[in-house]
């Protein structure tokens, strides 16, 4: 049975952590899948008036390390490799990112993501492997 309250008191947690005030993003967490939401707007673009690429790494690394954390309900988990892929441009409507966990074991998982636009267009993936850490989950890091 999916542990609802887990997956609630990590959206807070996600919310809460200061990064967010900026991006604005939005998080759904489920049994070893996330997914992530970011609106664009013009703060996010590059030069060429598009998002910068550091905009689709946030919404990976975010969607994938949750998909991890929803499996792992005791300490906070860290991002050891992200690989990003950028396939296409995004300067308007939503950036969405859909992840699911492909792999785990004892100290080691493995998360994939999609990156989508407003239109259900694919602009991106990525992959990431993942560790417990020895942070545990507790309200002063947001995990109420």
């Amino acid at each position: 049975m999916p542990n609802e309250e887990h997956f609630r008191k990590l959206e807070r947690m996600y919310a809460s952590a200061p990064i967010n005030a900026f991006f604005r993003p939005s998080l759904k967490v489920m049994e070893g899948r996330a997914e992530v939401v970011i609106p664009m707007r013009p703060e996010f673009w590059h030069a060429a008036g598009a998002a910068h690429g550091c905009v689709y790494f946030k919404a990976l690394d975010d969607a994938t390390f949750f998909a991890v954390a929803s499996l792992i309900d005791d300490v906070f988990p860290v991002t050891v490799t992200f690989t990003t892929y950028l396939t296409r441009p995004i300067a308007e409507g939503e950036m969405r990112a859909v992840a699911e966990v492909v792999h785990q074991s004892k100290r080691l998982f493995i998360a994939e993501g999609q990156l989508f636009d407003s239109e259900g267009r694919p602009i991106g993936r990525g992959s990431g492997t993942f560790m417990r850490s020895s942070i545990p989950l507790s309200p002063e890091i947001g995990y109420r």
